[in-house]
């Protein structure tokens, strides 16, 4: 984000520390494209990840924030303004909207706000892989939602390719996120992150913790590519920095950031466990103890040497359970869901306080993620 260049403040709870001119747009792509191609101007910031409806852009001293209107949107004669600033600043206001002079419309934002997730709207819900049409996001990445009306805005899961592969058109960047990890489905991709020492390559079965607001970027991927990425809250703010080399001169692995550490599981040097009955074992991730319990991560597979494998289980309370199958075939019932089967690619999300049941054969691999 810029700061607009402005005299020194009298008062510096009464000065913003930086402001955006809102700007309409029928096609944010071409929009984002006109003021960094024509113009010169700097990409800052992009959200959503997917389908991005929302860009700030900055140049010759002014920041404009993109917001998408639709292709017939209405023509506006009044400008909005949006200001930003320190939570002291912010506070010395009575109101968050100001009417200035000449019909101006002044929006003012605290930028120390704690992120306020919106309560999820529990659902039993399957995406089958066929489900869905990809969408063209950011950095030339496909995405596709795994968890329709992402309950309530709550949590988002997407199903991320890179088709061509080679190098990614990505940038330094972090997002203002309460939780966001990554799991590699197929192929491989090379990454850097902050602290966290020279870049690094995933390959399939890996995952990281992605903690809040560290620095990271996206430098390589094999052709065909394909990641799982599950965060919250669904929309959350991706801010770009311009002046950040990655890797950090500094290595610290044990660094918090948003009182989360960051995580590289790799799946080639996981020790399988057996989980308590049933036929099933499973290899953690560690993501559980990194978040303080925000979230847990881990792959439950049938055991190889067995004829079949059941889990029965009940997802706690204030928590929910999404579960992607990797590999061979899950079935799943319970008395609220009645009996599903779930094959490679299919993804279901079971809500707070639902008993179930899981049954499979080897080599039945799935993705549990409790949150």
């Amino acid at each position: 984000m810029v700061e607009s260049a402005r005299s020194p403040p009298i008062d510096a709870l009464r000065s913003p520390d930086y402001a955006q001119v809102i700007v309409p747009c029928s096609d944010l792509e071409a929009a984002i494209a006109f003021y960094t191609g024509t113009l010169g101007f700097r990409l800052d910031m992009i959200m959503p990840a997917d389908a991005p409806r929302v860009a700030v852009v900055s140049g010759a001293g002014i920041a404009l924030r993109l917001e998408f209107a639709g292709p017939h949107r209405a023509s506006q004669t009044a400008l909005t303004l949006r200001l930003s600033g320190s939570h002291a600043w912010f506070a010395s206001f009575d109101a968050h909207e100001l009417a200035g002079p000449d019909g101006v419309r002044i929006l003012l934002v605290d930028d120390d706000a704690p992120l306020m997730a919106p309560v999820a709207e529990p659902a039993f819900l399957i995406s089958r892989a066929n489900d869905g049409a990809n969408v063209a996001g950011r950095a030339g990445m496909s995405y596709r939602d795994l968890i329709p009306g992402r309950l309530g805005g709550r949590y988002i899961a997407s199903h991320i390719c890179i088709p061509a592969g080679g190098p990614v058109p990505d940038y330094v960047h972090y997002h203002r996120v309460g939780f966001q990890m990554i799991y590699c489905l197929h192929g491989w991709v090379r990454v850097v992150y902050e602290d966290q020492g020279e870049p690094f390559v995933m390959h399939a079965g890996d995952c990281v913790l992605q903690p809040p607001t560290i620095r990271h970027r996206v430098l390589e991927a094999s052709p065909g590519l394909e990641v799982l990425e599950i965060g919250g809250p669904a929309e959350h703010e991706t801010l770009r920095e311009h002046a950040f080399d990655l890797p950090t001169a500094l290595l610290q692995p044990e660094r918090c950031f948003g009182g989360q550490r960051f995580v590289h599981h790799v799946a080639a040097n996981a020790t399988w466990q057996l989980c308590a009955g049933g036929g099933f074992e499973y290899r953690d991730t560690d993501i559980a103890d990194a978040t303080a319990g925000v979230a847990s991560v881990q792959v439950l597979r049938a055991q190889p040497m067995q004829p079949s494998a059941t889990s029965t289980a009940r997802v706690p309370s204030g928590r929910l359970l999404f579960l992607s199958v990797l590999a061979g075939r899950l079935a799943l019932r319970g008395s609220t869901m009645g009996a599903q089967t779930l094959d490679p690619g299919d993804a279901c999300v079971i809500p707070a306080d639902t008993d179930y049941v899981l049954d499979a054969t080897a080599p039945c691999e799935v993705l549990a993620v409790e949150l």
